[in-house]
């Protein structure tokens, strides 16, 4: 008997996304990104800007979080399937290396999948309060 191949759902891609990020498993995360993959930061945010490619967006912005802040975290409220689309709801949290300082901001995020894999990010998010807690 043949066993068939089970694909996730755009959802679960999502959600393993966040679980890989979590985990700073960025292997797994490079695996389920389309190689021209573009992730768009806030231009406000910091390091806000458009990445391109999987390595890109490790080496600047996830590996950022771990270099600038002793906390970090993206804690989701709500998912929401909209086939090729998920937006994902929630608020950062975090504290700053040198300055100490907590925030709280809001955000969304936005991410396009084709054929199980993810083609673009697009975030969301208020800044200022981010930039208070780096000053």
């Amino acid at each position: 008997m043949r066993k068939e191949k089970i694909m996730k759902t755009n959802l679960e891609i999502i959600q393993d996304l966040y679980t890989f990020f979590k985990e700073k498993d960025y292997k797994s995360f490079k695996k389920i990104c389309d190689e021209n993959i573009t992730w768009n930061q806030n231009p406000g945010f910091p390091k806000g800007k458009n990445y391109k490619g999987a390595d890109e967006i490790v080496n600047n912005v996830f590996k950022s979080f771990d270099e600038n802040w002793k906390e970090w975290k993206f804690k989701i409220s709500q998912f929401y399937d909209a086939g090729n689309t998920i937006v994902v709801t929630g608020v950062y949290e975090g504290r700053h290396n040198i300055t100490g300082k907590a925030f709280v901001s809001e955000a969304a995020h936005i991410y396009d999948l084709k054929d199980g894999k993810v083609t673009n990010f697009q975030q969301y998010a208020d800044s200022k309060v981010i930039w208070d807690a780096m000053q």
